[in-house]
């Protein structure tokens, strides 16, 4: 079976993430949007656990689903209309959750975030236990702890069999692995005598998969890609592709051994808000090589600059651009589909005009990630000629970049400015 999985989100009950972050909203947007296993996020949250045992019943190994009154009952109407095509309450969970490890290292503070997953309530629950002893779980739904990323490896591997972990978005500049402000070259110098236990690395929405061949030391690591969504709408931005049983211990050997993990869905990593270096503040935005010439200071202060991913990514590889393993899997960019829409329609991607379209197209042709991927260019130009011109441009990977940079998420666009919207529309090969 071959599916899209998103397995790094957050619910209502992490910092700066909506009310609207409840299992059904996440449900009826993963339907949405095509998306077949998600990650609960935040189990080790004391509310959200408990709320995630209350409505969450066993499916597959491993897996979850909502409740039946609560999937197919009143609770579940909560956007309108399903796709084309969807069942209620076909969509599987795992238990997920994201970790802040905080601690000194090599005389720098280390600042990692992991993704950790579970097969099992019992395993969980073991988990949480143990995280109690050293910060306040409650505080957050991404719990932030004064521990090394090593030992909270170990933690997370004596929890139970099936239980593992994920270092997640690997480039970015505070919390990542290689990122440049509190990060480490290696696997092998953040985790230690645990590293061969590490397996897959989530890279993060400012690199994709051409960006990583570069550096060979990545080349036995599964590179995998979720949304890292704070609200059900952002759902799916970036997924990993499996082609397994619908099973946790399934995509966990397809993560061991790579049979069955079959790539990944992406943003365009320039549109990643750390893909470039840069100085928010004085709206400074450098490409490495300008960035290395100035010492990495910031031309108009003179303050440090925030070193981006495609920097930290030049630091590590040695491999040229464009280098392909000959057992490279497959990946494709994408554009969030509102975000199309609303550059056709000259307007915000969450403005009525949008959701109105979004409704009629999913209505009539299915999930998002299926007409951004696989619905013929022609049947989309029934509801809109200039967007079927824009799903075509994107698959052809003709867009136009303007790059994100310390903390400032940059922008793709299908159409220039002045470009009248609408021209002709041929029909393009999709990968998934």
């Amino acid at each position: 079976m071959r599916f899209h999985a998103d397995l790094h989100i957050h619910s209502r009950y992490a910092r700066a993430c909506s009310k609207d972050s409840d299992l059904e909203h996440l449900t009826w947007w993963a339907q949405r949007k095509g998306i077949a296993l998600m990650g609960t996020g935040d189990f080790t949250h004391p509310v959200w656990f408990e709320r995630l045992r209350e409505s969450l019943v066993p499916a597959e190994p491993g897996l979850f689903r909502l409740r039946e009154d609560l999937a197919s009952g009143p609770a579940a109407d909560v956007g309108g209309a399903l796709p084309a095509g969807v069942v209620p309450g076909q969509v599987r969970f795992m238990l997920s959750s994201e970790v802040s490890t905080i601690y000194r290292r090599g005389e720098r503070t280390r600042k990692i975030h992991h993704l950790v997953y579970m097969p099992g309530f019992d395993e969980a629950a073991a988990f949480n236990r143990e995280l109690e002893r050293v910060g306040d779980l409650a505080a957050d739904g991404r719990p932030v702890l004064a521990m090394d990323s090593r030992d909270l490896l170990e933690l997370t591997l004596g929890s139970g069999d099936g239980a593992y972990l994920v270092p997640a978005h690997v480039w970015t500049p505070w919390f990542g692995v290689f990122g440049s402000k509190a990060g480490f070259d290696t696997v092998e110098e953040c985790y230690g005598d645990l590293s061969e236990e590490i397996f897959a690395l989530e890279t993060g929405l400012s690199s994709d998969p051409a960006m990583n061949r570069r550096v060979s030391a990545l080349d036995r690591y599964r590179l995998v890609s979720h949304s890292d969504a704070h609200s059900p709408p952002m759902l799916g931005r970036e997924t990993t592709v499996f082609d397994t049983d619908l099973d946790y211990f399934a995509v966990l050997r397809a993560l061991r051994t790579g049979k069955g993990y079959a790539g990944t869905t992406e943003f365009f990593p320039e549109e990643g808000k750390y893909h470039l270096d840069g100085h928010r503040v004085c709206e400074v935005r450098l490409d490495p090589a300008e960035t290395r010439e100035l010492g990495g200071r910031c031309p108009v202060c003179g303050r440090l600059l925030t070193v981006g991913v495609l920097s930290r990514v030049e630091e590590l590889a040695d491999r040229p651009e464009g280098f392909r393993p000959d057992d490279a899997v497959d990946f494709r960019s994408l554009v969030p589909l509102p975000e199309i829409v609303g550059e056709v329609l000259g307007v915000g991607p969450k403005s009525k005009k949008v959701v109105k379209l979004l409704d009629e197209l999913t209505t009539a042709l299915g999930p998002e990630l299926s007409i951004l991927q696989d619905v013929p260019v022609d049947d989309i130009a029934v509801h809109s000629s200039p967007l079927a011109e824009a799903v075509d441009r994107l698959r052809r990977g003709e867009v136009i970049r303007d790059p994100g940079y310390d903390g400032t998420f940059g922008t793709i666009h299908l159409f220039a400015p002045d470009e009248p919207k609408g021209a002709g529309t041929a029909a393009a090969p999709t990968l998934f």
